[in-house]
Parts: C-alpha cells; sequence; structure tokens
C-alpha cells in the first residue's frame, strides 16, 4: 500500500508492508461525526479530507480549535493512554481517508519505533496549531482568519475548490455570520477568491496568503520542522 498521508508514508515500507489488511479505505462525507463523547473506535489517517476539532461550549455553537488532514492522525489521543476524545471530531471537507481499528492501531503503536515516532511528531504538530489557533481567535481580524482557514483546508484537501457557506465558516471561527459575509465579500472584491453560494473558489492563493493572518505561516513552518 503506498499511502498519501504524510504521517504513514514517513514509515519505512517494509514496516508498512504488513498494515495492508489492517488499514481501510473509507470514505468520509461532510458532516460525518467521528467522535462526540464516547470511546474511540477507530483512527483515521486522512488523504484529501478534512476533520474539524470542535470545543464543545454550553449555550453556544461548538467552535473549531484544530484541523487535521493529510498530515496526520485523528484519534491521536489513544497513543497517549486516553480513550475518548476531548473534543469533537467533524468532517468538514468530503473525501477519504485510511481508517485503523483502535486496538489494530494500539498494537501496531507498541511494535513499530517508526510510528510511535511520527505519532508523536505529530502530537507536537498539533498542540501549536491549537496553540496558534487560541491566539488567533483571541487577537486576528475575522478577515485575516477566514483567509488563513480557507488556505489551510486547501492545503488539506488539494484543492482550490471549498464547499461551504458563510453560516459554517462563522461557526468554525466563532463569530458571528455577518462577519463572515464582509470578510469574503472583501476577499472577493480583491480578486482573491469567488464566492457562490456554498462554494468558494480560491483564484490566487499566494495574495491570499499574504492577507492572511500569521497563523498560517506558523502551522505550516511547524508542519516542516515535524518533517526533519
Amino acid at each position: 500500500m503506498q499511502p498519501s498521508n504524510g504521517l504513514l508514508a514517513a514509515i519505512p515500507a517494509r514496516q508498512r508492508a504488513g498494515w495492508a489488511q489492517r488499514l481501510e479505505v473509507v470514505t468520509l462525507t461532510f458532516g460525518d461525526v467521528l467522535y462526540d463523547g464516547k470511546p474511540i473506535r477507530d483512527v483515521y489517517f486522512p488523504v484529501d479530507c478534512v476533520v474539524s476539532l470542535l470545543a464543545p461550549l454550553k449555550d453556544h455553537v461548538a467552535v473549531e480549535v484544530g484541523m487535521v488532514g493529510n498530515e496526520g492522525i485523528v484519534g491521536v489521543s489513544l497513543a497517549l493512554g486516553v480513550r475518548t476524545s476531548s473534543v469533537q471530531a467533524i468532517v468538514q471537507g468530503s473525501g477519504t481517508a485510511l481508517r485503523m481499528d483502535a486496538s489494530a492501531f494500539l498494537r501496531e503503536l507498541k511494535r513499530s519505533t517508526a510510528l510511535r515516532t511520527g505519532v508523536l511528531r505529530y502530537i507536537h504538530l498539533l498542540m501549536g496549531q491549537l496553540t496558534q489557533t487560541a491566539a488567533c481567535n483571541a487577537l486576528h481580524s475575522i478577515e485575516a482568519r477566514c483567509a488563513r482557514w480557507l488556505l489551510m483546508t486547501r492545503d488539506r484537501m488539494q484543492s482550490d475548490e471549498v464547499e461551504l457557506t458563510h453560516e459554517f465558516l462563522a461557526c468554525m471561527l466563532g463569530v458571528r455570520r455577518v462577519g463572515v459575509t464582509v470578510a469574503a465579500g472583501n476577499l472577493q472584491r480583491q480578486g482573491l477568491i469567488a464566492y457562490s453560494r456554498g462554494h468558494i473558489a480560491i483564484l490566487d492563493p499566494e495574495r491570499l496568503a499574504a492577507s492572511a493572518c500569521e497563523c498560517y505561516a506558523i502551522v505550516n513552518a511547524l508542519q516542516e520542522r515535524s518533517r526533519e
């Protein structure tokens, strides 16, 4: 098997050879709930889908605190001995993933030094992303955060086309819908994106990156260092 997930691809082919029967290719659809306070039964290695990690809040819509794409794994808390996810994991970009039973994952984690190293490096990367997202949500403008979110989603889905509504993006960013509407309108007038109901096309990724907050570059740099 030649996985298109970065974490798995970094593991020597010889060590992956016995995994073919344990990794199942699955299609994940927008809105699918992978974890929501129940014991983790499977882990997912995204290929071209994106999974949002949401912090549930009493009397408020859950807010995105991180996202997982083809750089990582959904369900990484298992590697820390925690069998229940503290965040909701919901598919926000449809696509494929490689799924492994939680028990099989834990067995392979014990056997494979390369897998343990890759998972620990990813935990460090995810912690950095969560930290940066918290700072970003507190201090940066909606427009800059919107640009950052679109670019992070684009990178993980490997597509310039993103299916979403202003209402959904507002929930992800934890802001009012009107704020996202104004921000998306500004980005569209600058020729950076094209928006139609439920669909955003990224027209100029380089200029959109210039409009994004520093958090996009910081998280990318963390990801590059995690590969060293």
